[in-house]
């Protein structure tokens, strides 16, 4: 039995208004019984419309966050305005700077307080928006931004055999077009050094910088390398991590807050589904998938031990037989008998295989191993997914040593990652898809308001169906109280559920 502990709250500035960079780590801190305080929802922006920098670092400031003694900043809303944001020119980097350097004045207001920040290292291609509606005036508008992202993906500089390419490329691009892709990505490295620099003057205790969506080569490789080099001539090794992903790096350093606040070094061992599952690589991130998996563990504030876990995390990776698929079914209901913490992250989506996806949530739903997991994920990048599972275990597992666990919170957390990562994006997303291409709307990325309504309604009817029915499977001993399903972007990327559970009587 845990003594309960005296948790004080986390003041979090988001990457941007996404469920995933939002909600989820505020649910994290439900779960872990410690507040997340967050800015209000509208200086966040939505999608196009980017956030308040400037109203966001005066409540950064201001008495709201009076009360908390950690703090976890995205840099990128805090520069520019969110992720999307990041990728565009239109901040100066001069404005970017000086926000940037707010930082300074929240270390003065609180100089015992655990300052931790995140930046991302700027992807490859530019929002891909079509060009329709207001998204005509946005930066670099389809068909441009494919042009742009295939330039960006060759050798740096391009290879004989691409030089052809890359030539008609830049044409195609337009200079001038090609020009402003290439200062913000200027903008952003010297932004992200800028964030080094304030780690080594004592301004942030701990920063990581995710590399955004992107493979082993293109142009964003010279500024990981330039990046690196800056973190090793600081000396700053221990306090600064550059590694793939973006999306998960609030979670994480979320999750890191938290087991801080309970006094808590997690202990988590991985076991993947193959041997040799670890040198697999995403397509979208420049190392193996093992490097990334140890710097994430890092990141939550836990530690690699496979020989005496807190935390065992199972990861199921591409191709996959149905002889190992028997193995880590028994293997993680072997863990949970035992009453350990299992965290499960799947990875098959990595080759385009929702269908073995789906039905390998299907048989952790009928086993009843899914009713027992400490954490589930199972779609978007290896880091999203593998940075989300790790820090819902986290966040259960502090909670838990802190004497104030909240299993309901927990079992909403993970609800929703079942019904999002398996519900929406293995049937009903290609359904809302299929709907769209039916009327000729064949981009998916960015859609009218009058597109979106009926979309957003058809996704609602058909998630609410297999939510339910989840439920009954994963928690049969809850009902929805309440639910609210939204296409949070008008895009069919993501979903937003919101939901609460309550016992049944």
């Amino acid at each position: 039995m845990f003594a309960t502990l005296a948790l004080a709250a986390i003041a979090f500035v988001p990457l941007d208004d996404r469920p995933v960079t939002r909600q989820l780590p505020q649910l994290l801190g439900r779960i872990a019984g410690m507040p997340v305080l967050e800015p209000p929802l509208p200086l966040l922006g939505n999608y196009l419309d980017f956030g308040k920098p400037d109203a966001i670092i005066a409540w950064l400031n201001g008495s709201q966050t009076g009360r908390a003694n950690q703090f976890v900043v995205s840099a990128d809303m805090l520069a520019y305005g969110g992720l999307i944001a990041s990728r565009v020119p239109k901040t100066a980097f001069a404005d970017a700077y000086f926000r940037v350097r707010s930082l300074q004045q929240l270390r003065r207001q609180h100089p015992a307080a655990w300052i931790g920040a995140f930046g991302t290292v700027m992807r490859l291609a530019p929002t891909g928006v079509p060009a329709v509606g207001r998204a005509q005036s946005f930066f670099a508008p389809y068909p441009i931004w494919s042009y742009v992202q295939e330039y960006a993906n060759l050798h740096d500089p391009p290879l004989p055999a691409e030089e052809a390419r890359a030539e008609q490329l830049r044409v195609l691009i337009g200079d001038r077009t090609l020009q402003a892709y290439l200062n913000a990505r200027y903008r952003d490295y010297a932004v992200d050094d800028l964030l080094i620099k304030l780690t080594a003057a004592g301004t942030i205790d701990r920063l990581a910088l995710g590399q955004d969506d992107a493979g082993p080569v293109g142009l964003h490789v010279k500024d990981v390398r330039a990046l690196q080099a800056s973190v090793a001539q600081a000396g700053l090794e221990d306090r600064v991590a550059i590694e793939p992903g973006a999306d998960e790096l609030g979670m994480a350093m979320v999750a890191q807050a938290i087991a801080r606040g309970a006094s808590w070094t997690p202990h988590v061992a991985v076991t993947y589904s193959m041997p040799g599952g670890g040198t697999l690589n995403d397509p979208l991130e420049f190392a193996p998938i093992e490097t990334a998996i140890d710097g994430l563990i890092g990141l939550c504030g836990a530690v690699r031990d496979d020989a005496q876990p807190d935390i065992s995390l199972f990861v199921r990776v591409p191709n996959t037989d149905p002889a190992h698929d028997d193995d880590l079914l028994a293997a993680m209901r072997a863990q949970e008998q035992a009453g350990h913490s299992v965290a499960f992250a799947d990875l098959t989506f990595l080759r385009n295989t929702f269908s073995v996806q789906a039905a390998f949530a299907q048989r952790l739903l009928d086993s009843g191993v899914a009713s027992k997991l400490d954490s589930y994920a199972s779609w978007n990048t290896n880091a999203n997914t593998v940075g989300t599972a790790v820090a819902e275990a986290v966040a259960a597992g502090a909670g838990r040593r802190a004497g104030t666990y909240d299993a309901l919170a927990h079992a909403e957390f993970t609800f929703d990652r079942i019904v999002d990562d398996y519900a929406f994006h293995d049937f009903v997303r290609p359904q809302i898809n299929a709907a769209l291409t039916a009327q000729g709307i064949t981009d998916h990325t960015y859609l009218l308001a009058e597109q979106a309504a009926p979309i957003a309604q058809l996704n609602r009817a058909a998630l609410w169906n297999r939510a339910a029915a989840i439920l009954k499977q994963l928690y049969p001993a809850y009902h929805i109280a309440a639910i609210q399903i939204t296409l949070p972007w008008n895009r069919t990327f993501e979903t937003g559920i919101e939901v609460g559970l309550a016992p049944n009587l």
